[in-house]
């Protein structure tokens, strides 16, 4: 999770939502991933699809059975649609989403791909959620500035 959070501040400073993913196999890191969806204006460019994605080129295959993948908040439907089409066996989670993906975690158990992963939150979620609010608060007083004339 460390290296995930390394990548959201990486995002962060790119001026992105701070979101990094990490996908591990046998204890090692296989693809790393964080968001790049302003800079690259792809609706895809999600920290866990570009994780993925490595992992996928790294392995020479679209399965990444036996993989572990970190990410610092709670996956999107989007994001768990391609955990679970990738084949990924456990998701490990920082920061939970405050607007609550419930349906992300049933997705992940609801056996609709003939594949469910494991998932878990809350790892190092102060962590996580300090590296979030931080960006958004920020984002929100240069806003305020603009909008006053500063």
């Amino acid at each position: 999770m460390r290296e995930a959070l390394r990548l959201a501040k990486k995002a962060s400073s790119l001026g992105e939502v701070p979101i990094g993913a990490v996908v591990v196999l046998d204890g090692k890191i296989i693809g790393r991933g964080y968001n790049l969806r302003t800079k690259l204006q792809m609706a895809t460019a999600h920290a866990e699809i570009r994780a993925i994605d490595r992992a996928c080129k790294k392995l020479g295959s679209w399965r990444l059975e036996g993989a572990e993948i970190y990410v610092t908040l709670e996956p999107c439907p989007m994001c768990m649609g391609a955990i679970l089409n990738s084949r990924i066996e456990r998701v490990y989670f920082g920061a939970y989403e405050q607007k609550g993906r419930s349906l992300t975690r049933e997705l992940a158990a609801a056996n609709l791909l003939n594949h469910t992963a494991e998932v878990t939150g809350g790892i190092m979620e102060q962590e996580c959620s300090a590296v979030l609010t931080e960006f958004f608060s920020q984002m929100r007083e240069r806003e305020k500035k603009v909008k006053n004339g500063e």
